[in-house]
């Protein structure tokens, strides 16, 4: 029974969900009790699967031979599973605070938890086609809560969300197609899952497809130019937002190009050639890109939203390394990345329902006024930026380090792109800093606005806090995320 604990962790908070909406709680502690209990209950489930399951191979359905949904999990799903598995219930408890001056919560909390289980069928997928599956279905339990509020902002989000996912998911099928035709099957293996047999004299075309289903997974990761979706989900509630842009969707479009890379097509093929120097390039342009868009926006979500641009690719560079520690440095910027960009999300959330205001010009002396959130925003702040020692400092250091190993002019110039970034970082990040510390007009009581409600603050403290833990003390993950690629490589 053991072996289905990571089917259940899937499965049961996608079954569990419609709990929610079977009747009407006329009492909101009701539904929470219910919401918590299920998420709780599932992290719990999710943490027994990956600490204490045998990591064998179950089968749920066979299609054919080479075409199974399977389970099974592996180093790089234990990094995502944790990841998500911790930062859905404080996400939940952030969301009862924040919900409560929005409609419609039991719809939204139907396929917030519906997504839990989605996301976790992404990480313990043990095929390309498992993976692919839930990959879809992620779009799907995802695209209503982009369109919550069911206004004209929210109906735009959604049909540009639903043409863009759909678009990259059509086109990444052909690398799962091609995978079939010449692999030894669709399961993930260390190193890649072609017949190098059939492969022979057809390299060429398999460094095409792996391109193009790059480019397909890359929608959800954000790549350039396929962002535009990213932006304009801003619209979507905050709980929403940080969940699309720190743990789920876009996480789930880096984790799906690292199997792709490693697992699927391997890097022995690619590594070398000129597929791996223009997705490297493809990379290094949406890093620029995104960030001189979050300087060049006013508006703090959609500015976050275009610094998760930025960063993702971070993510996908030290990918198209296609070295271990390029692996290593990748899921140690993953993690940090989604611990700090879900607090500035968050904070930006307080923000929004305390004060009602979305633009830097508009939130001058808040920081006096709401001082919890402004100081756990200028912590992530610093870690977004890479100022040592907190954390985005030396997933930022790995990944130029293993750039450097790599020992290629491609890779070199992504030294410089991570530098020129970081100081555009610093310029979006701190302007809304001092904006709330130092106004212009040296008003630091200009309202009359204060820090939001227990749920949310002791949310915002908590993630602020754990950035700062895990960038005083990175040795443990270094090791962690280093033993896990020796495993897999």
């Amino acid at each position: 029974m053991g072996y289905y604990i990571p089917a259940l962790s899937v499965v049961f908070p996608i079954v569990s969900s419609f709990f929610i909406l079977a009747k009407p709680f006329k009492n909101r502690d009701k539904m929470r009790v219910l919401t918590m209990s299920i998420v709780v209950l599932n992290t719990i489930l999710a943490l027994i699967a990956i600490f204490y399951g045998n990591n064998k191979y179950v089968e749920i359905f066979e299609f054919s031979e080479s075409l199974k949904i399977a389970f099974k999990i592996d180093g790089l799903s234990k990094v995502f599973g944790v990841m998500v598995s911790f930062l859905w219930p404080a996400t939940t408890l952030y969301a009862f605070e924040y919900m409560s001056h929005e409609k419609d919560e039991q719809r939204f909390f139907l396929f917030f938890v519906m997504s839990f289980g989605v996301t976790l069928g992404v990480a313990f997928a043990a095929n390309m086609l498992t993976m692919y599956l839930f990959y879809e279905l992620l779009t799907i339990a995802t695209l209503p809560l982009v369109m919550h509020n069911m206004d004209a902002k929210a109906f735009h989000a959604g049909k540009m969300y639903i043409i863009f996912m759909m678009s990259g998911a059509a086109v990444a099928f052909i690398g799962l197609v091609i995978i079939i035709c010449y692999g030894v099957g669709t399961d993930f293996y260390i190193g890649g899952m072609l017949n190098y047999k059939a492969v022979k004299g057809n390299e060429e075309i398999l460094r095409l497809v792996y391109v193009i289903t790059f480019f397909g997974f890359g929608v959800k990761a954000t790549v350039f130019p396929l962002f535009a979706w990213l932006p304009t989900a801003a619209v979507a509630p905050t709980p929403v937002t940080a969940l699309l842009h720190a743990v789920a969707v876009v996480k789930a479009g880096a984790f799906a190009i690292m199997r792709l890379t490693y697992f699927s097509f391997g890097v022995v093929v690619l590594r070398g050639t000129w597929a791996q120097y223009v997705v490297m390039a493809a990379a290094l342009i949406t890093i620029l890109v995104g960030s001189a868009m979050a300087l060049k926006t006013s508006h703090i979500k959609r500015r976050l939203a275009y610094s998760t641009v930025s960063n993702l690719s971070y993510i996908l560079f030290s990918v198209s390394l296609m070295s271990p520690n390029g692996l290593a440095s990748s899921l140690l910027h993953m993690v940090y990345h989604a611990v700090i960009k879900i607090t500035l999300f968050f904070c930006c959330g307080a923000i929004l329902v305390q004060t009602k205001k979305e633009y830097v010009r508009d939130i001058e002396g808040l920081g006096y006024s709401m001082p919890i959130v402004f100081c756990c925003f200028t912590i992530c702040g610093f870690g977004l930026v890479g100022v040592p020692p907190f954390a985005g400092f030396h997933s930022k250091w790995n990944i130029a380090v293993s750039a450097i190993q790599a020992n290629n002019a491609m890779a070199y110039m992504g030294v410089y792109v991570i530098m020129i970034s970081a100081l555009l970082t610093a310029l979006y990040i701190f302007t809304i800093v001092i904006a709330a510390f130092f106004p212009r007009n040296g008003n630091k009581s200009m309202t009359a606005n204060k820090d939001p409600g227990p749920f949310m603050s002791v949310t915002i403290v908590t993630l602020a806090a754990v950035s700062v833990v895990i960038g005083l003390f990175p040795t443990p993950l270094l090791y962690l995320f280093n033993s896990v690629v020796s495993g897999l490589l």
